[in-house]
């Protein structure tokens, strides 16, 4: 997969791509994660990317120019068969783990941090597929939205994680939080691992697991549980 990330602070992705599981998949050739800085589009001598709103307020604005030049030559540059480009704002629909398997299979996509006040809405209009928000909260900018975006959607992406089903065994894939994990010393401080863990009777520890994620949902997000009850004992 190509990921093309445009955004005015290039050197905000040092480091996050360069660790763990990405790395090994940029090392790999299976993702191709690509900085485009904004600034390299800017209009004049100084490479101006923003102006002042219409209608007034506070806060400076994108301009549509600077992003759509920069979009366009991305998405021109592509030789992917499927490509979706995407605005990280707090406006856009909640990444959730269903979306992450969907994006999983695009070949190309193309990220557009939001910054200051936001992006003039016609090159929005024109240029981007969809917004997506990483939660109900403002960032100062949209760059922790892509790498949390890139992180996310590329565990779905064959050959990323070591464990082909371990994305699959996650929390929100049945609707429903993970459930408790040990390992090794059998007891820590006094507290021993769930004999059940340790009798090697494989339907009885899934049995096990499936009723403490069902608690463990029940507990921190009931709204999930309800979901999957419908969706499972309806």
């Amino acid at each position: 997969m190509r990921i093309d990330i445009v955004s005015l602070f290039p050197d905000y992705f040092r480091g996050p791509f360069d660790e763990s599981m990405i790395a090994r998949a940029r090392r790999q050739q299976i993702l191709d994660i690509r900085i485009v800085d904004l600034r390299q589009y800017g209009l004049g001598k100084h490479r101006r990317v923003d102006d002042r709103a219409y209608g007034g307020g506070p806060g400076m604005v994108l301009m549509a120019e600077p992003v759509a030049q920069a979009l366009r030559e991305v998405k021109a540059q592509s030789e992917k068969k499927t490509q979706r480009t995407l605005y990280l704002s707090p406006q856009g629909a909640p990444l959730k783990a269903s979306k992450c398997r969907e994006l999983a299979s695009v070949d190309h996509l193309i990220l557009l941090c939001g910054h200051y006040e936001g992006i003039d809405q016609r090159v929005l209009d024109a240029e981007v597929d969809e917004e997506i928000s990483i939660g109900d909260y403002v960032l100062t900018n949209g760059c922790l939205p892509a790498i949390v975006l890139v992180d996310a959607v590329a565990r779905f992406i064959p050959g990323v994680i070591g464990h082909s089903e371990a994305a699959n065994e996650d929390s929100f894939e049945q609707d429903l939080l993970d459930c408790p994990h040990y390992t090794r010393p059998e007891v820590f401080e006094g507290v021993a691992v769930p004999q059940v863990l340790l009798n090697g009777n494989h339907a009885a520890i899934a049995h096990w697991r499936h009723e403490q994620a069902v608690a463990k949902t029940r507990c921190c997000r009931p709204d999930l549980l309800m979901r999957y009850r419908e969706q499972h004992e309806g």
